[in-house]
């Protein structure tokens, strides 16, 4: 098929979350899923038990199984930032213009 100039079929894959309403909840979830992946990867990376990871937050157990769970999106900055320090880590959050 090389050369072949093949120009897509449909809208692109924004435009259909956002012609189907869903878009920031489907941006908010899957940024909620790669923080919480990178939080348990550098977690595991130091060898910190989620016991451990919740005594440096100052929390429970059950917070860090809350942080840690990708599905889980009601997470405030705060436990944020208190988790990626317990790992390591500095939280930034970045305002960016809405396409």
């Amino acid at each position: 098929m090389k050369g072949k100039d093949t120009a897509p079929i449909g809208d692109t894959f924004e435009s259909f979350l956002e012609s189907e309403g869903i878009r920031e909840e489907v941006y908010s979830a899957a940024i909620k899923r790669v923080i919480s992946w990178e939080l348990e990867e550098a977690r595991k990376a130091t060898d910190l038990t989620k016991t451990a990871m919740a005594e440096a937050m100052q929390t429970s157990r059950s917070q860090v199984e809350r942080v840690l769970d990708p599905e889980n999106v009601a997470v405030s900055l705060d436990v944020l930032s208190r988790a990626a320090l317990a790992v390591g880590k500095r939280l930034k959050v970045e305002l960016v213009d809405a396409p």
